[in-house]
């Protein structure tokens, strides 16, 4: 019986877990796409516009954590990246966060 409950925390803790990575995923799609491309690499009219745009590659994951990258897109930054706290909730911002972290350690 403890065995067949462990199993079930753990499937629904992963469950949990795809989701959260899937709602980070729709919403870097719905919020951040457009300005910083669906791979993490910034369409060229957005690099012209805003010089200082962020690529999510592998410099990006060096100098950037979830945390980081969750407070940025909580705060925004300089005049540039605005601020998403009123458009999404704290978990939500945190699931884009990681998101981003995880793209930029996909990119090559």
């Amino acid at each position: 019986m403890k065995r067949i409950l462990f199993a079930a925390l753990v499937l629904a803790a992963a469950g949990r877990t795809a989701s959260a990575q899937a709602d980070g995923k729709a919403l870097y799609g719905e919020n951040c796409a457009k300005c910083h491309g669906p791979k993490g690499v910034p369409p060229q009219t957005m690099q012209k516009k805003f010089e200082r745009i962020a690529m999510f590659d592998a410099a990006f994951l060096t100098k950037h954590s979830v945390d980081s990258i969750t407070k940025v897109i909580t705060k925004g930054k300089n005049e540039d990246m605005v601020s998403f706290k009123d458009k999404m909730k704290p978990e939500e911002l945190a699931a884009v966060a990681r998101y981003v972290h995880d793209l930029a350690g996909q990119a090559k």
